[in-house]
């Protein structure tokens, strides 16, 4: 049967209204709040105890429920045996079922490494030391599998998984380190790279081609995961426009770019003077980069000084408070990396000695 042109262009103008329809009611408004808890077996192990406003003992993992918050977010490393294989795979699980269990979202945070990768150092594994490029693509893609393999043989969905962690100078190179394990610098400050693959200055190409890996590898197991890119220093607009830059000159592509952003090392690191400005500049960031990219944003790492828990209160409200309204719904969330830990082992944390919640917590509630 002939269709008049007229009817043709009006059922293709309905079928392009119900395609943008379709596409507009499948994005995920929800605004999340959550905590990188991967310390917490540890400390339970040590016979550490959380304890909520009343007094009354609660685990962890229920205990950020409490206050309102829908994600956890939790580290992987490669193989830390000689850590004692805290965020291993099946320490991952255990504190992954907790947040399934109490209906809560989760993110999964490969940190590719051993140990702690973060800007200064992103050490490769033990077990990849000196393979070729070629090889660590395998390597990268491997090991994603399987952890999430592993993940979703035991009932675990993570909503996102971050493919490296601060990836601010690249992943998978490696520095001189002392006997402790922490960087060794010389008499500048300055580290020593000693293993070079995924440096994003020294090997862009392969900085991007080793995302590249981990992002198609999260996709074959999970093709819905959001797919995170992680950088520091969410108030410096140049580093994005750099770092992200090179993965899309290189070919990659993220679904999502999740934001570091600490009022407090940004002074501490000479990079700013002010903590509102420093969080003034994150939330303008916020909205260049995703009007650049097209893309969500999350503060998927935050911090606050547990020795000024009053302003640490008020600087992590306006955060919240910012980044729902004030940022063109282009931040979808903001998380705090690990609120309950001992000030003593880490002071940007948001809980006493004894394990009850600081007066920053209550950012959580408003």
């Amino acid at each position: 049967m002939r269709r008049h042109p007229i009817t043709i262009i009006i059922l293709l103008l309905l079928l392009c209204v119900a395609g943008i329809k379709a596409q507009t009611t499948s994005r995920d408004t929800t605004f999340y709040t959550g905590a990188d808890i991967s310390w917490v077996t540890e400390m339970e192990k040590n016979g550490h105890k959380f304890y909520n406003n009343a007094g009354q003992e609660r685990e962890c993992t229920a205990l950020m429920r409490d206050y309102g918050m829908n994600a956890i977010r939790l580290r992987v490393w490669v193989d830390p045996s000689k850590h004692d294989n805290w965020c291993n795979k099946e320490d991952v699980l255990v504190k992954a079922l907790r947040a399934r269990d109490l209906g809560m979202e989760v993110m999964i945070d490969f940190h590719y490494s051993d140990w702690w990768a973060d800007p200064q150092k992103q050490n490769i594994p033990a077990s990849w030391s000196g393979h070729s490029y070629e090889q660590m693509k395998k390597d990268v893609a491997g090991h994603t599998i399987d952890v999430l393999s592993f993940l979703k043989d035991n009932g675990i969905t993570p909503k996102w998984v971050q493919v490296g962690n601060e990836t601010r100078n690249g992943f998978l190179w490696t520095v001189a380190s002392n006997e402790h394990g922490w960087p060794a610098l010389d008499e500048n400050g300055n580290t020593t790279i000693i293993e070079s693959v995924g440096h994003a200055r020294n090997n862009p190409e392969q900085y991007a081609g080793l995302f590249a890996a981990g992002y198609d590898a999260v996709k074959q197991v999970f093709p819905d995961a959001i797919v995170i890119v992680h950088l520091d220093n969410g108030f410096d607009e140049h580093l994005y426009e750099w770092n992200l830059g090179t993965l899309a000159a290189h070919g990659a592509k993220w679904d999502m770019i999740g934001m570091s952003l600490y009022p407090y090392w940004a002074i501490e690191g000479g990079y700013r003077t002010d903590a509102d400005q420093t969080i003034t500049d994150c939330m303008e960031n916020i909205k260049k980069v995703g009007r650049k990219y097209g893309c969500d944003v999350m503060i998927v790492e935050t911090g606050m000084d547990t020795h000024a828990p009053e302003e640490g209160y008020r600087q992590l409200s306006r955060i919240l408070r910012e980044s729902r309204h004030n940022t063109e719904g282009i931040c979808r969330g903001v998380i705090y990396w690990e609120p309950q830990c001992k000030p003593s082992q880490y002071r940007l944390g948001a809980f006493t000695e004894d394990g009850r919640p600081t007066k920053i917590m209550e950012a959580f509630m408003e």
